[in-house]
């Protein structure tokens, strides 16, 4: 089994897993538009964290990070995932496309010398979205609105701008000659926030 995380999968792997590959998926849009109120904010006082949506570009990409499940471990990992993602994530099956080898040579959990090589072709795994229709779906909004709420939230497992700070480091680090321009505008208006508030 495969997982993609676009989120904080991408930096919190709390999960066995035996291979992880850098890569991305076609056709969506990583935004944050899904209301946190039980990680990165509070019932009332919700935060600001990512989902992914349907792209009108079907060759729009979203970049991160696939996870491979041993057999022995998937039945904890689906269950410790969906218990994770509860507020308003499905599962959906898309492809995923792996980078190139030299961008996934250490990305081995354990010493793989006996393992069978990483996929190079695209295969499919799970990610879990936020779809519209879910009651935690905070929508559109733009980036102003959406940093000031972000700058504001703090939740169980911390603030809401620790999340997008680890994320957009995160993806620097991963696919360095990606721009996303919707993380990276809103890092760049919550740190601006934040140098006016101190």
């Amino acid at each position: 089994m495969w997982i993609f995380g676009y989120g904080s999968l991408v930096w919190k792997a709390d999960f066995p897993y035996t291979h992880r590959i850098i890569g991305y998926i076609k056709g969506y849009m990583r935004r944050f538009w899904q209301a946190s109120e039980d990680h990165r904010g509070v019932p009332g006082k919700p935060g600001r964290v990512v989902t992914i949506l349907p792209s009108p570009d079907p060759d729009a990409q979203v970049w991160g990070v696939a996870y491979e499940i041993a057999k022995e471990d998937e039945e904890f990992v689906t269950k410790h995932l969906d218990f994770r993602e509860k507020n308003g994530y499905d599962k959906v099956t898309v492809k995923f496309y792996p980078a190139d080898p030299e961008s996934n040579k250490f990305q081995d959990a354990h010493d793989c010398s006996q393992c069978s090589p990483l996929p190079r072709e695209p295969f499919d795994l799970v990610i879990y979205v936020g779809t519209e229709d879910n009651e935690y779906f905070a929508g559109a909004a733009d980036i102003q609105s959406i940093a000031q709420q972000i700058v504001s939230s703090v939740g169980p497992s911390g603030t809401n701008t620790e999340y997008l700070y680890k994320l957009a480091s995160a993806m620097r680090l991963l696919a360095p000659g990606v721009h996303d321009e919707h993380l990276f505008a809103l890092e760049e208006a919550v740190r601006r926030l934040e140098r006016q508030q101190s």
